[in-house]
Parts: structure tokens; sequence; C-alpha cells
């Protein structure tokens, strides 16, 4: 199981998430933060910091947003425009910095509205 970034996020990018987070598994995308599946221990620290609630645990993604569980692990594991491999597991954000690309489904999306401006 994994929490999962979703809708509320893109093209928001608050990154309070990407703070809180104890292992350092949510990755900067284009235009939305995604988490590694993988390298997510399931703390919930990333979700009540969220300011547009966005984030959830995957068993309870909304069914308007469950096309987001598919594409944070996609994400990792396709290859994205730009890149000649999938990222993979890198072991932690930091060290890999923003990637200027995104899954496909957050790619394929109209600029979104940011609540907080």
């Amino acid at each position: 199981m994994t929490y999962v970034i979703s809708l509320p996020c893109v093209d928001v990018m608050d990154r309070a998430c990407v703070e809180e987070c104890p292992v350092d598994c949510i990755y900067e995308g284009g235009r939305s933060l995604y988490i590694h599946p993988d390298e997510c221990v399931d703390c919930g620290a990333c979700e009540p910091v969220c300011p547009v609630e966005a984030i959830f645990y995957e068993d309870d993604l909304p069914e308007e947003y469950a096309g987001y569980l598919t594409d944070n692990a996609d994400f990792f594991t396709e290859t994205l425009p730009g890149m000649d491999l999938p990222l993979g597991s890198p072991g932690g954000a930091a060290k890999l910095g923003a990637i200027a690309a995104d899954a496909p489904l957050v790619a394929s999306l109209p600029p979104q509205e940011n609540p907080l401006e």
C-alpha cells in the first residue's frame, strides 16, 4: 500500500508534504508531485499537511481520482518525455531534484487553477 497524490496538486505543488516526509519519497515532476510506491513507508505524515487535500491513502482514494494511483506509479516505471529510461527507484527525491516531465494522466490535463494564489 502507499499514499497517492491526486488532481488538487496539479499546478499547485505546495511542497509541505516534501518537507514532512521522513523518507524523502515525494518526487517533483513538472506539474505535480509523486509519491514513490516502493519507497513510501505509509507513515501518513504527508497527508495532513497538504493544503489542497490532494494526498490519500491508496484504500481511501476517491473514485474520481482512481487514475492517479496508476499515474503515480507510472511516473517511476514509464519512460517520461525527455528521458532515456524510467526513473525506477532512485532512493530519494532530494538527490535527484525536479524532473521536467509528468506521468501521462497529469501531462494530459489542461492547466489547473491554483487555489493557494
